[in-house]
């Protein structure tokens, strides 16, 4: 039997932090389950010097949350932006802006 190779692992799954303070009630009914979103390093962010935010296209979702981001600012900082994959998992209309949205963020394997 041939052994089968994953092509990400999970790594973490959380809300996006900010959610309601930025584009993400505008861009909340275009989400769907297993969007992809991008990464973006504030190392500018006057608020946290390790701000990740979040993109769907234009949108500006929010951030990793504050307790969680530390160890993703730390590889965007050293040029590993391909190494995370994020996808929306839950969508919670009802909920807090702040939890309406959840995420699940993947390392990739190297395909080298």
């Amino acid at each position: 039997m041939e052994k089968r190779t994953e092509r990400r692992k999970h790594f973490l799954h959380t809300n996006i932090a900010g959610f309601m303070y930025w584009d993400g009630c505008e861009a909340f009914s275009k989400l769907e389950i297993g969007t992809k979103l991008e990464l973006v390093r504030e190392a500018d962010n006057k608020h946290d010097c390790d701000a990740v935010a979040l993109y769907y296209k234009d949108y500006k979702l929010g951030f990793i949350p504050g307790s969680e981001n530390e160890i993703f600012a730390q590889f965007l900082d050293m040029g590993h932006s391909d190494l995370f994959e994020v996808r929306v998992c839950r969508l919670c209309p009802d909920a807090h802006p702040e939890r309406q949205v959840y995420i699940n963020i993947y390392i990739k394997r190297n395909e080298k």
